[in-house]
């Protein structure tokens, strides 16, 4: 796969275990396939410019979107017919060109196969969404400030996004009102990535000023959504430990109350499901409603 005369590598999006698409600043997108010994597949022709981000739909697995430095966004059909004179290369689906700047973030809905999420950089603020099936514009608000990365919360209506200048902040929106619930500042610069945890409730940010910072992300569909930035490791432990909502309790304290699993009480012979722990000290419940109030956190323990 190396060839010191391609273009410089600007994103990448796994299309499944073995297929890896690879966007490059001459606007070049190719699939490689790690099985083959010829690893080329196929390339989609479009961009002008670099290729700055990249996505495959979580649902379909079928759909490609990528969004450039030529201020387009282009939706591909990985099962439209090609060619026959050329099987290798693949015709875009949609072409949009609403944007006023660079794409730098693309991300698909997880419970809409057919909704996209595109954003403009310093020129352009918007966070613009798109019909996949037509190409229209379902909705578009300017965000402010330059939009760097987005990422939709898995189960629920709720769009997280990061920028530059002036804030550097991430804001967290209510989809499709898209009121902002809830903003966290912390970055010197730009915040030029967005990834969750597997298991929800955590989202690190990485930025131009060389940081990575693990945000708490707390979504119940409501105003009461909230992100804050963790601050000790102890709190990151904490809130990567398991599935479920995550505060902080409000002496600034991490109090965890977790729910043990059956296998483990069984193992241990224990009665009491949970578990509250303060500092180095346990103390067991049979009860959710006799732990004590200022706890922060519920969730079922996943890590004997």
């Amino acid at each position: 796969m190396e060839d010191e005369n391609q273009a410089p590598v600007l994103s990448l999006a796994w299309r499944s275990n073995s297929i890896l698409t690879v966007g490059r600043f001459d606007g070049t997108v190719v699939d490689y396939d790690f099985r083959k010994d010829d690893m080329f597949i196929c390339f989609y022709n479009g961009h002008r410019r670099g290729v700055c981000s990249l996505k495959w739909s979580g649902l379909s697995g079928r759909y490609l979107a990528s969004g450039g430095h030529d201020k387009l966004v282009h939706i591909w059909d990985a099962c439209m017919p090609v060619s026959r004179h050329r099987p290798r290369q693949r015709q875009w689906l949609h072409r949009i060109s609403s944007h006023t700047s660079i794409v730098k973030a693309v991300d698909w809905c997880p419970t809409r196969s057919n909704l996209l999420a595109s954003g403009g950089g310093c020129n352009d603020h918007c966070v613009k969404f798109w019909n996949t099936i037509n190409g229209a514009c379902l909705n578009s608000i300017d965000a402010g400030s330059e939009v760097c990365a987005l990422l939709w919360d898995k189960n629920k209506s709720e769009l997280l996004t990061s920028h530059g200048s002036p804030n550097n902040q991430l804001t967290l929106w209510n989809y499709p009102s898209m009121t902002r619930v809830a903003e966290v500042s912390g970055h010197s610069s730009r915040v030029l990535s967005l990834a969750g945890s597997p298991l929800g409730g955590v989202v690190a940010s990485a930025a131009a000023d060389e940081t990575v910072r693990p945000n708490a992300v707390e979504i119940d569909g409501s105003s009461e959504s909230s992100i804050a930035c963790i601050e000790t490791k102890q709190e990151a432990a904490v809130k990567l430990m398991a599935n479920g909502a995550c505060t902080l309790c409000n002496t600034g304290k991490v109090d965890l109350a977790i729910e043990l699993p059956k296998d483990l009480l069984v193992l241990f012979n224990e009665r009491s499901v949970y578990r509250y722990t303060v500092g180095s000290h346990n103390k067991d419940f049979e009860a959710r409603s006799t732990i004590p109030n200022c706890t922060a956190w519920y969730g079922q323990y996943v890590s004997v």
